[in-house]
C-alpha cells in the first residue's frame, strides 16, 4: 500500500477520494492539505493517462473525427486536440532528424486541397489578406519505389510555397541522380530548375480535361481526356513520367485524416490543429503503418529503420 507523506507536516496522509482522472488522492490530517499519489505524465505536462491517450489518438489516425473520438474515449475534445498539437510536434522532430539525405530514384509531387475556418469563396472582405483561414494546399513528395514521404509543405498554392516545399525536399535527398515528376502547376518549373538543377531530370503529367457543361451542378472532377508528358529538364524516362502512386498517398491521406473528408463539418477550424494532423498522420505512417504492397514501413523500405514501431516508440 502507498504511503503519502505531507511535505509540510511530515506526517503520514489518510487516502482521500480519487483525482478526476483516476489517481489516489491523499489529505494531511494535521493541515487539511490533499495531495495526488505520484504518477507518470507521457504526453509532457497533461494528467491524460497514457492508454486513453494513445487510444484517442489511434482513433483519430483511422479516421475518426474529433467528437467522436470525444464519445467514446470521454476525454474532452479540448484535452484530444491539445494531445494532436504535443504529438504532432513530436512526430515533425522526428521526421525532421530521421528524414534527410535519402537516396532516391523516382520521385512524383502533388497538392491536396483542403481549408480552414472556411472555403475561400466564403471569406468576408475584411478576411481577404488573412492566410490562416480559407483554402489550403498540403504538397506531398513520396518515392515511387519505398512510398516513403520525403516531404510535405502546407500553405497557399502559390509560388512561395512551392519555393519551400522544394528546398525541404531537396534537405530530404541524397545528392545523387533521380527523376521528379509533377502535375501541370507552372511554380514547379521555376522551383525545380532553380533548387535541384545539379541532381534531377524534370518531367510534368499535364492532364486535358473534358468540358462538362454541368461542372456548376456536379461535384466530381471532369473526366481526363489526355495526358501529355512533358520533359522539362534533363533527361527524363518517360517509362517513368507518372503522378499515379502520389495521387494514391492523397486517397490514403483523406481516408485516414477525418478533418480532409469532403462535404462534412469536420474541417480544421485552425491552421496549427491542421498542420499537427499532417505531421502526426505522416509520422505514423512512416513508422507505425504496415504499406499493404510492401508489407513493410515505408521506412523500413527505405533503410531508415529496421522494424516496426508502435505509436509510443514514435512519441518517445
Amino acid at each position: 500500500m502507498t504511503c503519502m507523506t505531507c511535505h509540510n507536516c511530515r506526517v503520514e496522509c489518510r487516502r482521500y477520494g480519487k483525482h478526476r482522472n483516476g489517481w489516489q488522492r491523499y489529505q494531511c490530517a494535521t493541515c487539511g492539505k490533499t495531495f495526488t499519489a505520484p504518477h507518470e505524465r507521457p504526453f509532457d505536462q497533461m494528467n491524460t493517462k497514457a492508454d486513453r491517450g494513445l487510444a484517442a489518438l489511434r482513433m483519430l489516425l483511422e479516421g475518426n473525427s474529433v467528437r467522436s473520438t470525444e464519445r467514446i474515449t470521454d476525454l474532452h475534445r479540448d484535452t484530444i486536440l491539445r494531445l494532436v498539437v504535443l504529438v504532432g510536434e513530436e512526430c515533425e522532430g522526428v521526421m525532421g532528424r530521421l528524414l534527410v539525405k535519402i537516396p532516391v530514384k523516382d520521385v512524383q509531387c502533388d497538392e491536396i486541397w483542403t481549408f480552414v475556418g472556411k472555403k475561400e469563396a466564403h471569406k468576408l472582405p475584411s478576411e481577404e489578406d488573412d492566410n490562416s483561414i480559407g483554402d489550403v494546399y498540403c504538397f506531398v513528395a513520396i518515392e515511387r519505389t519505398t512510398k516513403l514521404v520525403l516531404n510535405f509543405a502546407l500553405g497557399r498554392r502559390d509560388q512561395k510555397t512551392t519555393d519551400v516545399f522544394i528546398e525541404g525536399l531537396r534537405a530530404a535527398t541524397a545528392p545523387q541522380r533521380f527523376q521528379i515528376t509533377t502535375d501541370g502547376f507552372q511554380p514547379y518549373i521555376s522551383a525545380i530548375t532553380t533548387t535541384l538543377s545539379d541532381r534531377c531530370d524534370f518531367a510534368q503529367l499535364v492532364k486535358v480535361y473534358a468540358a462538362d457543361p454541368e461542372a456548376d451542378h456536379k461535384y466530381s472532377p471532369p473526366d481526363v481526356r489526355n495526358a501529355e508528358k512533358i520533359p522539362i529538364m534533363g533527361s527524363p524516362d518517360s517509362a517513368k513520367i507518372c503522378t499515379s502512386h502520389v495521387e494514391r498517398q492523397n486517397l490514403t491521406i483523406r481516408m485516414q485524416m477525418r478533418r480532409l473528408t469532403r462535404l462534412t463539418n469536420a474541417f480544421s477550424k485552425k491552421w496549427d490543429n491542421l498542420w499537427a494532423a499532417y505531421c502526426l498522420h505522416f509520422g505514423w505512417y512512416h513508422f507505425c503503418r504496415i504499406h499493404q504492397t510492401l508489407r513493410i514501413t515505408p521506412a523500413m523500405a527505405a533503410g531508415i529503420t529496421d522494424h516496426v514501431w508502435n505509436l509510443e516508440e514514435l512519441l518517445k
